[in-house]
């Protein structure tokens, strides 16, 4: 599958996108292995700018969800890079389908979905923690960022008519999910 826009240059091919703990970051590592494809991670974005600004991660997010100007400044770095011709080509945040689709990107936009209480498990078997711990904090992530890019940017995070491809991965591993998603690449 082939993005062309600006006469020709070929855009990103795939955005990735779910709640924290659906197991995007293993979806993109296993397509960019598989095909070569160089990724960005927004996770990453969000880290690099903590550690620019000497802060710990959640202080980070602290300071996002009070000036939403620096929110917005890691979605520019995002949308900058998915009109890039020569950035990555697969690109994962959660809101990295909405940009493709409102910039008109014509690209694979999936969305890995999981139920709260999979992003807990999923965040405990990662992270460690009680389970009722996890679960909470995970809501409430939701929450805020639902609440946070509906003021932002006027979306909906439970609209998912921007993905062309919804993956339900509670009861799937993670090999099968990269199988959906590689049979809708065609390559």
């Amino acid at each position: 599958m082939f993005v062309e826009l600006n006469g020709g240059d070929i855009l990103v091919k795939i955005t990735v996108s779910g709640p924290p703990g659906s197991g995007t970051s293993t979806l993109v590592e296993k397509l960019a292995n598989e095909y070569s494809w160089l990724s960005l991670n927004g996770g990453d974005i969000f880290r690099k700018e903590a550690k620019d600004r000497n802060l710990t991660v959640g202080q980070f997010s602290e300071l996002c969800k009070t000036n939403l100007d620096v929110d917005k400044s890691l979605d520019e770095i995002l949308k900058k890079e998915i009109e890039n011709p020569n950035g990555a080509e697969i690109i994962e945040s959660r809101l990295s389908g909405w940009w493709a689709h409102l910039m008109g990107v014509d690209c694979l936009r999936v969305w890995v979905n999981v139920s709260p209480e999979e992003c807990a498990r999923r965040i405990q078997k990662r992270e460690g923690g009680n389970f009722e711990d996890r679960l909470v904090l995970s809501q409430q992530r939701q929450i805020d960022d639902k609440e946070r890019y509906r003021i932002l940017y006027d979306i909906d995070l439970d609209d998912m008519s921007p993905y062309s491809l919804i993956i339900d991965a509670d009861d799937i591993g993670a090999e099968e999910v990269f199988s959906i998603v590689q049979s809708e690449i065609g390559v």
